[in-house]
């Protein structure tokens, strides 16, 4: 059984990363997504890892896009994109070595 959530409770974000399947880059969107979901535990409320093609792969919180590979010209390390999340979720909250 699964709890209702409280309708007085602070917006938790859904986070999406959308990646390429015919690149393969399922084990990084995987690996990422761990680590954010470590890292944010109960601050979102949701992470879904979506199957894309002609290679994406890119991060969205809420529908909004805050790192794409197409974009930077390369993939984000976890400690940049613990940092972009965290500054759209919860600016004030410390990633202590994460954020050195």
């Amino acid at each position: 059984m699964v709890a209702k959530k409280d309708s007085a409770k602070v917006h938790t974000p859904r986070i999406e990363i959308h990646y390429c399947t015919q690149c393969r880059f399922i084990l990084r969107a995987s690996w990422l997504a761990q680590e954010l979901l470590m890292t944010f535990a109960e601050r979102i409320g949701e992470l879904a890892l979506v199957p894309s093609s002609s290679g994406v792969f890119a991060v969205l919180v809420d529908g909004e896009e805050v790192f794409s590979r197409k974009t930077h010209g390369r993939f984000p390390d976890s400690k940049e994109l613990k940092q972009l999340i965290r500054d759209r979720i919860d600016p004030a909250m410390s990633l202590g070595h994460s954020d050195e």
